[in-house]
């Protein structure tokens, strides 16, 4: 027979085998959702992703070591407990012998004399917060010639003729962004007060406070933007719209301090789209950690910020095919390896030195080589829409921005902080559900922000919001950022310094 003869059953072969692969792979993505939806509806807790944390405790070299890093542990808890406990007010509570006690057990004499400071121990005790109604009575003073009369000057206020002071607007911001709580149960208590209260009043305080605020959160996310390393992320907010609710998202980006400190920034939009992050950081030069979605390429390419991969995406995709694929497991032992070293890096003091680079240079990389050798020989194995061979493809794709970690050690593994950062917003959106237009999406946002940089520096929310509410509005413009969170601490630590050596 000749070569180029016509032979129908090989083609009706090559289509069998085509229709055989793709039913193969509906088959195997199938069975990855249907493994998925298993675990979550009827899987134990115990059956969702370990942390990085747990497993590599899990791993300890020896009992020794684990022990060791336990008493660490609790020591440092030790000295946190300790720490708040000088910061918490204090009242001493003294507590005197009765006159029918005060004699001698042994001799029975009344000459009794203290001991010296006496017994101490410690009670923690709930003082019920209130609410005060003040009366400003303004001295007025007058000439006996009858023609002079001088006024005190009036209690400031953050909005002209406000009934309400900063310490009030401060709680309600406070109990809103950092405790979810929705405005009508906060008007509940505050009535319980003692006084008269609705939720639409509150509703415009929230959003007064936000107009006050707006330039230091405006500034706040400048300051992110101008870092040489930022980290990103967007979730999902619902908006009141006609009789319905519409998708909005809330983004976050953060960025971290060669002093430590966290800078925390998030921004509201109605979408989704490249918008936003090209608004915040278009024409900015560094590095993003941001996950595989797109929407953060219009500030990536072609010369904008070099985009950092996040480790834990991937191991995510490479936990959910494990139902149907055990040998993901040899992926997820690659990563924990990846951790392993930053783990050793932050136990010896040295993250985001040249000793930290080097020491990822010296054993992640090895690490990095054997898993791409790896990714590379499982690929052809399995179907490209299963599971395993979407968490392969991911990986695959996302490889240049996944290993950059390590020639910079001011480079994270994951993305983590800014997915902990918009913990606060899932937990609002639980509780009151939507927010009610565009305008008060980026009020929140804006407030948000203030109060979570608050919470990632050692900032308490109320005493910050109840001071720069009024300083905001008369501090010079070219020295706003004295303001911001971590500023204000460093100031309110110095002036406290002064004040102890005077």
């Amino acid at each position: 027979m000749p070569q180029n003869h016509f032979c129908p059953w090989r083609e009706e072969a090559e289509e069998l085998k085509a229709e055989v692969g793709r039913i193969g792979g509906e088959l195997a993505t199938l069975q990855g959702q249907m493994a998925a939806l298993q675990r979550h509806v009827f899987g134990r807790k115990a059956e969702r992703m370990p942390s990085v944390a747990s497993q590599l405790r899990q791993q300890a070299a020896s009992p020794e070591d684990e022990a060791a890093r336990a008493a660490a542990a609790l020591e440092k808890r030790r000295e946190r407990s300790a720490r708040k406990a000088q910061e918490a007010p204090t009242r001493e509570v003294r507590h005197a012998v009765p006159p029918e006690a005060r004699h001698c057990p042994a001799c029975g004499s009344e000459d009794l004399k203290p001991l010296g400071k006496g017994r101490t121990s410690v009670v923690y005790e709930y003082v019920p917060a209130f609410f005060e109604r003040q009366v400003h009575v303004q001295q007025v003073l007058t000439c006996a010639c009858g023609q002079g009369v001088v006024t005190a000057p009036a209690p400031q206020r953050v909005v002209d003729r406000g009934a309400y002071g900063p310490g009030f607007l401060a709680h309600v911001v406070t109990s809103k962004c950092a405790d979810a709580m929705p405005l009508h149960r906060l008007a509940q208590r505050v009535e319980r007060g003692g006084v008269p209260m609705s939720r639409s009043t509150l509703t415009d305080l929230f959003h007064q406070s936000a107009q006050v605020l707006l330039l230091l959160s405006s500034h706040l996310l400048q300051g992110i933007a101008a870092a040489e390393v930022v980290w990103a992320d967007e979730t999902p907010v619902r908006v009141l719209d006609v009789k319905k609710t519409r998708q909005g998202y809330l983004w976050a980006f953060l960025t971290q301090t060669q002093q430590g400190e966290w800078l925390i920034g998030y921004r509201f939009s109605l979408g989704r789209a490249s918008t936003t992050p090209k608004d915040v950081l278009g024409g900015t030069r560094g590095a993003l950690v941001v996950d595989a979605y797109t929407g953060y390429n219009a500030v990536t390419l072609p010369e904008g910020r070099v985009r950092v991969g996040c480790w834990a995406h991937v191991r995510r995709r490479f936990f959910d095919a494990l139902p149907t694929a055990p040998e993901a497991r040899e992926a997820l032992d690659f990563i924990l390896a990846l951790y392993r070293v930053e783990a050793q890096a932050r136990d010896a003091g040295l993250v985001r030195t040249d000793a930290h680079r080097e020491l990822r240079q010296q054993k992640s990389a090895p690490v990095l080589a054997a898993l791409r050798a790896w990714l590379e020989e499982q690929t052809p194995l399995h179907p490209p829409k299963g599971p395993l061979g979407q968490a392969l493809s991911y990986a695959r794709k996302q490889w240049d921005a996944l290993t950059r970690f390590v020639s910079d050690a001011r480079l994270p593994l994951d993305n983590n902080r800014s997915e902990a950062a918009l913990r606060k917003a899932a937990l609002g959106r639980k509780n009151f559900l939507f927010v009610g237009h565009e305008a008060a999406g980026e009020n929140l946002a804006g407030l948000y922000a203030l109060v979570a940089t608050c919470e990632a520096n050692g900032v308490n929310p109320e005493d910050y919001l109840a001071d720069v509410l009024l300083r905001v509005q008369t501090h010079p413009n070219a020295r706003i950022g004295e303001l911001l969170p971590h500023e204000w601490k460093r100031l309110r630590a110095a002036d406290a310094s002064q004040r102890l050596a005077s």
